[in-house]
This record gives structure tokens, C-alpha cells and sequence, in this order.
């Protein structure tokens, strides 16, 4: 797996890391050092604190052995989250006021301990996405006023249930399309934003971030266009990289440092084989002036290309923003896929976010628009008041609860007993949190039992995980 793990060396030890290892208790016994959850590829154990002692020693084995190097840091991360869209908040809202507010305190509420996963990032659509009950915009008609009414029946209200629980989420918000009458075919499907347009499509996006600012709601980021190069998803707009370059240089960025919005641009927003797209649009000096960096899908490419636009231009940021996991799913093999590439490999590739998609549905993956996705798997079914949480709950949740934002990426090796560097078997990234934790998630990727150690300032801990099971570990 040579593409998860750029900007990495080998490493035999963290003599300079000022920080020191935990004390081990009085003969090596006692409450353990390292709180350890766990996921089972069998779903035999699902996000679950272990009972057992894991506690730091000075001794060696000829085990696998994960490497923290502490003083060798790498991006700041912002987050880990889904997309609330339309839909899912029409769901949530179909509960019960009660059960609602348990199952939001679940998600997004900052607890160590078990029964919460600490959300701390969004993506939003703006307008209607394609997991929306209806395509909507706010501005439907030419000359009409602009207005958030579609949202404030149940998103907004929703949305703002969830900044109570908790105020420092990040929230991301994408455009599925502009308004029909902007664009070349006159639809929501497909086209094109007309030239003529630009003005009106950037004050649009600057009514909408005022307008939520407004409700109480502030936007962190937008980016210019979902999946820009995919006109054919309900609704949706074509946007070449020429145009959102032009589109960022002499309209939106203009427009939002005019009205002193400190929004952050983020470009792209699609598939990781063309990170040309974003790369094209920061070679422009007058556009890059306005962008703080460029998000990325997997649906084609590598998780490595991050890493290239990075290289490319090291001073803008790369985000994560969707990955869907097909309904009905397999829970052993999105697992896997999902840690390697959403949580772990995203994270080596230097983002600053990753994100699953849907947050909530109904049994049928419901609502969806008229040709809109109808295999999205939420993170969370719910059936009247009840709740069924699916793969991408737990692999959010294993990164989420402990990496909260304002941790920084930390350097992680894989050795062998010979101290040579592996690049297989056991996936791994680790974070210093700012309580000063550290956090390393592991994802064995075999089919068989795999133990290990995790060496810390030279001393180690010794864990087993069983194939396809992923943990996270936490000193």
C-alpha cells in the first residue's frame, strides 16, 4: 500500500519528543496506560472500549512493531463527519423530539467515554443535493427575492439542534447546481453556469453564507461545485477548471472579501484522477490569492494524488469531503477499504478532513431525487424512532471521538524486527490531540490474527488485532 503512506521515513525511536511516555504502574500491573476500542470485521465487537491492560514496558520481541515519532508532525486536522443533506434531516425530523435529540447527542456530543462519537465536521448542500425530497433553490425564478424558506422547515432547525450539542462544528457547504435560469440548458440537470451569470451565481453564494450567518449558522467553507466534471446526477453542473478559476477569481472571491465573510474557497471537489483540475486552478496566482486549498472524492484515482497537490502547492490546504458506501453493503470489506482509504490513507495524504456521505436515511435510502442516488447507505438508518447504524458510524466513529480538531498528524513507521520499514498488513496513522493525547488507528488488513507492538520513547505495548479488525488506541 505504497500510496497511503507519503511524506514517511523509517524510524527506530523518538529520542528528541519532549513529551514522556506514561509511567508504568508498580509491577507492570494495574488500570491500563492505553485505552483501546475496537471494531470487529464481524461485527462481534462494534466501536467498544476493551477491558484489558495495555501498559508500556522496556523489553523487545521479534513482533511488527508501529513507531510514534512525535516530534515529526505533518497537517493540523479540522475534523471527521458526514454530509447533513436535506434528506437526512428530513428523516431526523420524522422523529420523535426525544429520540432525535439522544441519537444527535450520540453523534455529535464530545465525550471520552462510550456512547457518543464526537462528529465535529459537516458538509451541508446548498440548495437541494441529490438525497434531497425535492430540487430546489433559493432563487428559483429570474428577479426573485433570494430566500433560505426551503431550508427552515426541518435542515435549519435540525442543523441548529446540532450546533447545541455542539457549537465548534466545522460545517463545508456544496453546491449541487445554481439556479436553473443561470445555466445553459435552463435545468437543474446538467449545463452549465452562463457567463452572464457569474455576478448573480456569487451574490447568490454570499446571500446564502449572510443568510445562515443570520439563522445562527456561520459556514466555515464552501466549495465552488460538487463534482463539477459530473453532469449527469439530479441536480448537478458541468464547470470546467477554466471556468471555476475565472469563476474564483473574478466573481466569488471578489464578492465574499467585499463583504468581509472570512469563507473559506475550496476548489474541486470530485475524483481524485484529475488532480490537474485544482492544481490548474492554483497556478493562477490572481485565483490562488482567494483559495485556502481543494477537496477530493474516490470514486477514481488514488488516495496519493493528495499528496501530489499538496507537493504542488504546499501553503494551500486538501480536504476530504464524500465517499458513499453501496447499499445494502458488505460490512467486512467497506471496513476495510473505507479505514485504508477515507480515514488512514486520506490523513497520510495530508487532509485536513474526511468525511462519509450520507448521514441519515430511511430503510429505502430514502428520499433521493428523481434520479438521484437510491444505493446510498447512510451512516444511520432510521425507521420511525428507531436507529441502525451502518459501516461508515464506525468508521467515522474511530478517528472522530479522539481526533478532535486541532490535533496534529504525527509520524508513524511500520518496522520489522530487523527495523526495516513495511508497507503492508497493518494500515496506521497517529495524531498528538490537544489534551496532549496520543492516538494511533490500526487497520489489520489480513485475514488473520495480527499482533504487534507500538513503540513510544522505547518502550513498548504489545495488542493483537483480529483480520479486518481496525482499533484505536489511545495514551
Amino acid at each position: 500500500m505504497m500510496a497511503l503512506i507519503a511524506g514517511t521515513v523509517a524510524s527506530c525511536g523518538d529520542s528528541s519528543d519532549p513529551t514522556p511516555a506514561p509511567p508504568p504502574p508498580p509491577g507492570g500491573t494495574g488500570p491500563s496506560q492505553v485505552a483501546f476500542w475496537l471494531t470487529n470485521a464481524d461485527r462481534s465487537v462494534l466501536f467498544k472500549k476493551q477491558n484489558v491492560a495495555l501498559n508500556f514496558k522496556t523489553e523487545s520481541n521479534n513482533n511488527l512493531t508501529i513507531d510514534l515519532d512525535t516530534t515529526q508532525t505533518y497537517q493540523t486536522v479540522d475534523g471527521f463527519g458526514y454530509t447533513l443533506t436535506t434528506g437526512s434531516a428530513y428523516v431526523l425530523n420524522q422523529m420523535a423530539s426525544a429520540s432525535r435529540a439522544d441519537l444527535l447527542r450520540e453523534l455529535f456530543a464530545v465525550d471520552e467515554e462510550e456512547g457518543t462519537i464526537g462528529v465535529s465536521y459537516l458538509r451541508l448542500n446548498v440548495g437541494a443535493s441529490d438525497l434531497s425530497p425535492t430540487v430546489y433553490s433559493y432563487q428559483d425564478v429570474m428577479g426573485a427575492a433570494f430566500s433560505l424558506a426551503p431550508d427552515q422547515t426541518y435542515y435549519i432547525p435540525v442543523l441548529k439542534e446540532i450546533l447545541a450539542i455542539n457549537p465548534s462544528i466545522k460545517l463545508l457547504a456544496s453546491p449541487w447546481s445554481a439556479p436553473a435560469w443561470m445555466k445553459t440548458n435552463n435545468s437543474p440537470r446538467g449545463g452549465s453556469l452562463k457567463p452572464e451569470f457569474y455576478d448573480d451565481y456569487a451574490e447568490y453564494l454570499v446571500n446564502y453564507i449572510q443568510g445562515m450567518k443570520a439563522a445562527g449558522i456561520t459556514i466555515d467553507a464552501i466549495t465552488i461545485q460538487n463534482e463539477p466534471l459530473h453532469d449527469g446526477n439530479n441536480p448537478s453542473m458541468y464547470m470546467s477548471a477554466q471556468d471555476q478559476a475565472n469563476f474564483v477569481k473574478n466573481n466569488i472571491g471578489p464578492a465574499l472579501r467585499a463583504a468581509n465573510l472570512a469563507t473559506k474557497i475550496i476548489l474541486y471537489d470530485h475524483n481524485l484522477d484529475r488532480p490537474d483540475y485544482p492544481i490548474s486552478i492554483l497556478n493562477d496566482p490572481e485565483a490562488k490569492q482567494y483559495v485556502d486549498g481543494s477537496a477530493f472524492h474516490l470514486y477514481a484515482g488514488n488516495i496519493s494524488a493528495m499528496t501530489t497537490v499538496h507537493n504542488a502547492h504546499p501553503d494551500k490546504n486538501v480536504y476530504f469531503t464524500e465517499q458513499w458506501v453501496g447499499a445494502p453493503g458488505n460490512f467486512s470489506e467497506d471496513l476495510k477499504w473505507h479505514m485504508t482509504n477515507v480515514i488512514i490513507g486520506s490523513m497520510r495524504n495530508w487532509s485536513k478532513n474526511a468525511l462519509e456521505w450520507n448521514l441519515t436515511a430511511d430503510p429505502n435510502n430514502q428520499p433521493f431525487t428523481p434520479g438521484g442516488c437510491s444505493t446510498c447507505l447512510p451512516a444511520v438508518t432510521i425507521n420511525g424512532n428507531n436507529a441502525t447504524r451502518n459501516v461508515a458510524y464506525y468508521i467515522i466513529a474511530h478517528a472522530s471521538k479522539f481526533v478532535r480538531p486541532g490535533s496534529v498528524r504525527v509520524k508513524t513507521t511500520l518496522l520489522n524486527s530487523q527495523n526495516t520499514e513495511m508497507f503492508n498488513t497493518l494500515q496506521h496513522v497517529a495524531f498528538k490531540n490537544p489534551a496532549g493525547k496520543k492516538v494511533l488507528l490500526v487497520l489489520n488488513e489480513t485475514g488473520s490474527d495480527q499482533t504487534f507492538n507500538i513503540r513510544y520513547r522505547g518502550q513498548i505495548v504489545s495488542t493483537t488485532l483480529r483480520g479486518g479488525a481496525t482499533g484505536t488506541y489511545v495514551w
